[in-house]
């Protein structure tokens, strides 16, 4: 049996393994991380190891929160919450050891503590990585969905909150009754303005707990917003052996993986104060917003495309699927003639063509082996921010949608739960049934014109476009070319 990584294992792990220069001992809490998955502890945690190196104050440890599931905490609690990250190109790998993340509450098994977490003095900042579909609220929209069961129960059960809104409201509650100083909620998730999204969901529902603690919150609280990006696939076996041979034998449950690449531009409002994140890479700006728009619809439209259209081909992995020429020509292609334009203007001197072409080398990493299958989870919660706002954008402007509608083609055939192939896939998504029916409602009409028309008046996804001119004569035309053709057919004709 391996020896399990801890404390006492940092000394003697081979050299080449980077190791944390602050004193773990002296490290304080100061902020709660809700979502502590493989992106937090690849980014976050990450970057402010790197501040604490660079001598920040040692208040400034994380406590993460698992809102669903104890296999983080599980993981990290036996290692004292160490856990190592291993950076990954077709260049070779780096690893280093993470020791900023002091302890990992699971919500369901101890909402108490989490929400004495939120309520105490000493926390400064609560950040937030729950995927779209954590907000509950309705993506074309923004509005927080009062129906919700999770919704409705943390109404009703201050004591016992079930989602991140209800755990973030009721805390605040606590730490207004307190008397403790205002709190940063930092969204790190990938939404259009995500923190004024989340400030919209927190005063939503403090206004039907209490309309003081709403006005208190608004006065007192700082929600801004941020970009974040790197790379982080699912850890799978093979990273967890991987690891295990670069810490000498020393076993690591909690590993993950990421590319070297990392980003984060987060707007500079926090209410009592911030570690210097910039020793990590971060840059605090005045607006997050054109860095949120230029993320959101190059890479993140991007990799969505890739993923839809993946999957229907079966190319497992990004690097698999962009290794196909024709598929990479309609990246670059979707990205520069579709995409890029809509978010120039408010990137003046930003070199849009050398970010276009680094995602491609991103993409075609195949050290990572991201599974276009985990990409295309939560389409419904993911395209009204990736796709839908350029789609809207360039309909009033008059310009051409045809590689934008190829890829909502493909998600919309993906709805039918397997690929050409015949292989079948589960339909990972909050609106599953709905969209299961979607798509059953579609194919029983008789023209590809009808069946882009059902899909287009789907309101949670598509809001107003139900009623756009221009969208569902080329939604029709890319259904049929994937239905007749196929995905790599289809693509050698769209890029000749």
């Amino acid at each position: 049996m391996s020896e399990r990584l801890d404390s006492s294992r940092l000394a003697s792990l081979p050299a080449a393994v980077r190791r944390p220069a602050f004193d773990r001992v002296a490290l304080k809490r100061g902020i709660v991380h809700l979502g502590l998955g493989a992106f937090a502890r690849a980014h976050l945690a990450a970057i402010n190891d790197d501040a604490l190196d660079a001598g920040e104050a040692m208040d400034w440890g994380i406590t993460g929160v698992s809102l669903r599931h104890a296999d983080v905490r599980d993981a990290l609690e036996p290692q004292q919450g160490l856990y190592a990250l291993t950076l990954r190109d077709a260049a070779g790998t780096r690893v280093r050891v993470i020791g900023s993340v002091l302890e990992v509450l699971v919500a369901p098994e101890e909402p108490g503590a989490v929400l004495e977490r939120i309520a105490s003095a000493a926390t400064r900042i609560v950040s937030l990585t729950v995927t779209e579909k954590g907000y509950y609220h309705d993506p074309a929209t923004r509005a927080l969905r009062f129906d919700h069961p999770d919704i409705v129960h943390d109404l009703s059960h201050p004591e016992a909150p079930r989602s991140a809104i209800g755990f973030l409201v009721h805390g605040l509650a606590r730490r207004r009754a307190d008397g403790a100083p205002p709190l940063t909620l930092l969204s790190l998730d990938n939404l259009p303005a995500n923190g004024d999204t989340l400030h919209g969901l927190v005063i939503a529902f403090a206004e039907r707990v209490s309309s003081g603690l709403a006005r208190w919150i608004e006065r007192d609280c700082r929600f801004p917003n941020s970009m974040v990006d790197r790379i982080v696939p699912r850890t799978v076996a093979a990273d967890l052996a991987q690891a295990e041979a670069a810490l000498g034998g020393v076993h690591d449950a909690g590993a993950v993986v990421a590319e070297p690449f990392l980003a984060w531009a987060v707007e500079d409002r926090f209410a009592s104060g911030r570690p210097d994140w910039r020793a990590g890479g971060a840059q605090f700006v005045a607006r997050a917003e054109p860095f949120e728009k230029l993320k959101l619809r190059l890479l993140n439209g991007a990799h969505s495309a890739i993923a839809y259209l993946g999957v229907q081909a079966g190319w497992d992995t990004v690097d698999r699927a962009v290794a196909q020429p024709a598929l990479a020509r309609f990246i670059d292609a979707l990205l520069r003639d579709e995409v890029a334009p809509t978010v120039a203007a408010e990137l003046p001197g930003f070199d849009l063509a050398a970010y276009r072409a680094q995602l491609l080398q991103r993409f075609a990493n195949p050290a990572l082996a991201h599974r276009c299958a985990q990409i295309a989870m939560d389409g419904s919660q993911k395209l009204p921010q990736r796709w839908l706002g350029t789609v809207r954008e360039r309909l009033a402007a008059g310009a051409p949608i045809e590689h934008l509608v190829l890829a909502l083609a493909a998600w919309c055939t993906h709805l039918r739960g397997h690929d050409e192939a015949g292989r079948s896939y589960p339909l990972d998504d909050p609106l599953a049934a709905p969209l299961a029916a979607l798509q059953a409602a579609a194919m029983a009409r008789p023209t590809a014109q009808e069946r882009a028309a059902i899909f287009v008046r789907f309101a949670p996804v598509f809001g107003d476009l139900a009623d756009a001119q221009g969208l569902v004569a080329p939604l029709a035309r890319a259904l049929d070319a994937l239905a007749s053709q196929g995905v790599a057919a289809t693509l050698e004709k769209f890029t000749q």
